[in-house]
């Protein structure tokens, strides 16, 4: 006798159409119900940096401002940040770049809360700033990081540096240190003194008499690159300078430390500028000194970055001011590189142009030029090495 095909299968599958469709219907009722799709239909660019958005069919997420094809309702899901998206399994749109998180509206906002910061006689906290900014405290802080290069509390803090500094260095505006400490925006006295050799190398009255009281050790010597000094404060080594004369680089200490105490050296401090020496000529061996590195939260951001760049190996500057997640900030870069008074220890010279020549070194074209031949040498199998010429 013959039998009919089992009916079971067939009401299975019509079931899980029916569900799918089910589903597929009110995940796009949920995203024509959120605001947010509205700055993704009109490609909104105020709305980047605040959500990103994912497209389930495609396996990937962009701004609310990008041109790709628009995607339909039932396949979009919503994130407010890139590493949500990322942590979801989708990939970024090589179009629009959403991981990359400043964006010029971004950068006008940022510009905007950074001369808030400065202007505020007491510092704002994240959370004010967010809510100026229209963001979570958590997205502002990536978002202002990457426009400005350090987080808002950094930058407070180089503000009240800059402007203490400027107020301890004028003897008529400011005759008094613990005037200057209160103007700047230190809450009390402890606190800047507590926090005085991060901000400014020594106490605020040394810095208000020109490093007065501050003794420095200094030594010159002949090196591989010509004539070099070495100089260091309790904290470290503060200074190497090169170039062609001896006394030039002394009356470049001295004006950096005008009233300091400027003594020779020590046992020790011989000790230490033989270490240098054989740094600058042997620089795979490192050099295991403290550093007395004194700077703005930017040029310290920078500096500490030019110390991860290996022997042998370069890096332009726009690639340095990528790898800081600040890519239109080459210029600055290139400006936190000369400013570098700790020649070699912080390696300036392996910074060079886009197409690889070989340019701005404040101790000179040739002893950079130099200096990056001789570490090629040292490490031949280096990955990428200025191109000379």
């Amino acid at each position: 006798m013959k039998q009919s095909a089992p009916s079971t299968p067939r009401s299975t599958s019509a079931a899980s159409t029916s569900n799918a469709a089910a589903l597929a219907a009110n995940r796009a009722q949920q995203t024509l119900a959120d605001p947010r799709w509205a700055d993704v239909q009109g490609r909104h660019a105020a709305a980047d940096g605040r959500f990103v958005y994912a497209v389930r069919s495609t396996g990937i997420f962009c701004r609310p401002s990008c041109s790709s094809r628009l995607a339909k309702p039932e396949n979009v899901s919503f994130f407010d940040t890139a590493a949500q998206a990322q942590a979801a399994g989708y990939r970024a749109c090589k179009r629009c770049q959403p991981e990359a998180t400043a964006k010029p509206g971004h950068a006008a906002l940022m510009a905007q809360l950074c001369d808030w910061i400065a202007s505020a006689e007491e510092e704002p906290s994240l959370a004010e700033l967010a809510e100026r900014a229209g963001m979570s405290p958590f997205h502002l802080q990536r978002v202002f990081k990457a426009a400005v290069g350090v987080s808002p509390k950094a930058y407070a803090k180089a503000q009240r540096r800059q402007r203490l500094q400027t107020a301890l260095g004028d003897a008529q505006e400011a005759p008094r240190v613990i005037d200057a400490i209160f103007d700047a925006g230190f809450a009390s006295t402890a606190q800047l003194y507590r926090d005085s050799q991060a901000v400014l190398g020594m106490t605020p009255r040394q810095y208000r008499t020109g490093g007065a009281a501050q003794q420095i050790r200094f030594g010159v010597a002949e090196c591989s690159l010509g004539p070099i000094l070495v100089a260091a404060t309790a904290q470290g080594i503060c200074a190497i300078l090169l170039g062609d004369d001896a006394d030039a680089l002394v009356q470049d200490l001295q004006q950096r430390f005008p009233k300091a105490q400027l003594a020779g050296g020590d046992a020790d401090f011989e000790r230490w500028m033989a270490q240098v020496i054989g740094f600058v000529d042997e620089p795979t061996r490192g050099l295991a000194l403290p550093l007395d590195v004194r700077g703005t939260a930017f040029q310290q951001q920078v500096w500490q970055a030019l110390r991860l760049i290996p022997v042998g190996s370069t890096v332009s500057y726009s690639e340095l001011a990528r790898k800081l997640g600040m890519p239109q900030a080459s210029r600055a870069v290139a400006g936190a590189c000369a400013a570098n008074a700790i020649a070699v220890a912080i390696p300036c010279h392996r910074v060079v142009r886009n197409d690889g020549g070989i340019s701005g070194y404040r101790w000179g074209v040739d002893r950079k030029r130099a200096l990056l031949q001789h570490e090629a040498e040292l490490a031949p199998q280096a990955p990428r090495v200025a191109r000379h010429g």
